[in-house]
């Protein structure tokens, strides 16, 4: 059964206008809570011996030490991570022993970051991103250089492209809201879960244009928004099947992986989820975008 997905373009642009517009202006007004692995500071894991005190009752033990904003974040059932500013081994120990008052303690590792490494290893971040996106976009340029009609090669480069930076500015504008409300931190484990997000997004866009690659040179050149069509029809299947596979998983993983990996599945369930979308009703959409466009200005001359 063949669907028209390309009728409704305009409808998926508006409604993905809306949430990229919703993300900027999150980002704008709200910005990104970083984590101490790029801002600097340390980092104090420790495991309770009884039950764990609450992360109000810790926060008050410590405050004290002009700290700064404290995180508590509990870690399975009786260990908790505290970040905090940097601090030096004396007033290090100082604080492992007011924790030592509250409840029997035990820390299982500390880690200090100085603030110049951690503006390095963000700026590494974002350079990291920005190469794989325009490797990415090369690379799909260069692997359909041999379909250059009736839309040019490089023009599959671009619509990936939209649709990456669709799939990863969405879900920071998640996060953006999420850290000015609940103080959730871009941590590297995000980070990864964005460069995952990029590799999944462009994994399934590929399907999709390799399959109006072939039916381009099985078809020939004529109707474009029907092979475009044909094409989609031909692979949603696919694509479900791939996404809801993935999804279980990650569901799976937020509700039952504990704290640390709570925000790592959560990034990958909107990034996937909005990776799916973009495939489907994004990416290939404006290519038939582009063709009407280019048919257009040549029915004019």
């Amino acid at each position: 059964m063949q669907f028209n997905f390309t009728k409704y373009s305009k409808i998926y642009y508006i409604i993905s206008g809306i949430l990229i517009v919703g993300a900027i202006v999150s980002l704008s007004m709200f910005g990104l809570k970083f984590g101490i692995e790029f801002v600097g500071g340390s980092n104090m894991e420790v495991s309770f011996q009884n039950a764990r005190p609450s992360n109000e009752a810790i926060q008050n033990a410590i405050k004290g030490f002009d700290l700064g904003g404290v995180t508590v974040q509990p870690t399975g059932a009786s260990g908790a991570i505290l970040q905090f500013k940097g601090v030096d081994e004396a007033t290090h120990q100082q604080i492992l022993a007011m924790l030592n008052n509250l409840a029997p303690v035990t820390e299982k590792s500390f880690q200090y970051i100085g603030p110049s490494i951690g503006q390095e290893l963000r700026n590494k971040t974002e350079v990291a991103i920005a190469l794989a996106l325009l490797a990415i976009t090369l690379y799909i340029a260069f692997a359909f250089r041999k379909v250059s009609r009736p839309v040019n090669s490089w023009k599959y480069g671009v619509a990936s492209l939209v649709a990456l930076f669709h799939d990863v500015l969405i879900p920071i504008g998640v996060f953006s809201i999420l850290g000015k409300l609940y103080n959730v931190e871009i941590t590297i484990p995000i980070v990864a879960a964005l460069l995952t997000i990029l590799g999944f997004s462009v994994h399934d866009t590929i399907v999709i244009f390799d399959r109006i690659r072939e039916n381009i040179l099985r078809r020939g050149m004529g109707q474009f928004e029907e092979t475009v069509n044909l094409s989609l029809s031909q692979t949603l299947g696919r694509s479900i099947s791939t996404v809801l596979t993935v999804e279980f998983v990650l569901l799976s993983l937020y509700f039952f992986g504990g704290e640390t990996l709570k925000y790592f599945a959560l990034a990958l369930i909107i990034g996937i989820t909005s990776g799916a979308y973009s495939s489907i009703f994004i990416a290939s959409p404006v290519l038939v975008s582009w063709y009407k466009r280019a048919a257009k200005k040549e029915a004019k001359k």
